[in-house]
């Protein structure tokens, strides 16, 4: 007889919900705050449940950092195919949606500080934090491309776009009452004006 269906999906909602419970706590405790037991408390679950899915805590860690960076490249995407077929459109899209609440949002930027202190100290962090970056600049060099940047100027471009979105979203979420996410997406909009007709 078939076992029922939600007893497969269950380890999976089960290791979310540890990895949720990690992104809780590194927003709260840093990363010094985190252990098993922390996890375990703050999910409502035994220290051997946490044993049990993941091998030791800097696993957790490292399948929370990608599952937060799965989360907002995913919110990206989503915006750029929503923005349709006008390769301009879709590019604006990309950078304004990095300034919309679900991401300048002061508990992911708590996660990410926490995320961002153990990459000099763990190679893991740090191979998953390159990883992310260069997928997050390949975006953006595909969508720069696409309004016409010629392919020599393109990863330059994307990371001063990069560098720009990051110093933005990072004051946005530090001092929101500093300017809005429509003024901060109008400034990106316009240095991206400028890019795109001097990289032509």
């Amino acid at each position: 007889m078939k076992a029922p269906a939600f007893r497969r999906i269950e380890p999976d909602a089960r290791r979310l919900a540890l990895i949720e419970a990690c992104a809780r706590v590194l927003a709260r405790a840093g990363s010094a705050g985190v252990s098993v037991r922390a996890i375990a408390v703050e999910a409502g679950v035994s220290p051997g449940l946490v044993s049990h899915y993941f091998p030791g805590i800097e696993a957790l860690v490292a399948a929370t950092y990608a599952h937060v960076e799965g989360a907002v490249a995913e919110t990206l995407d989503r915006a750029v195919e929503a923005a349709g077929p006008d390769p301009r459109a879709r590019l604006d899209a990309f950078v304004t949606t990095t300034f919309a609440p679900t991401i300048a949002d002061p508990q992911l930027l708590a996660t990410w500080i926490a995320f961002w202190s153990l990459v000099t100290a763990r190679p893991a962090i740090a191979a998953q934090h390159d990883e992310q970056y260069a997928g997050s600049r390949a975006r953006l060099e595909s969508l720069l491309g696409d309004c016409g940047m010629p392919p020599g100027e393109q990863r330059r471009a994307a990371i001063a776009v990069s560098a720009l979105l990051d110093g933005l979203w990072l004051e946005l979420c530090l001092s929101p009452g500093c300017f809005s996410a429509e003024e901060a997406g109008d400034i990106a909009r316009r240095f991206l004006d400028t890019l795109i007709s001097t990289g032509r």
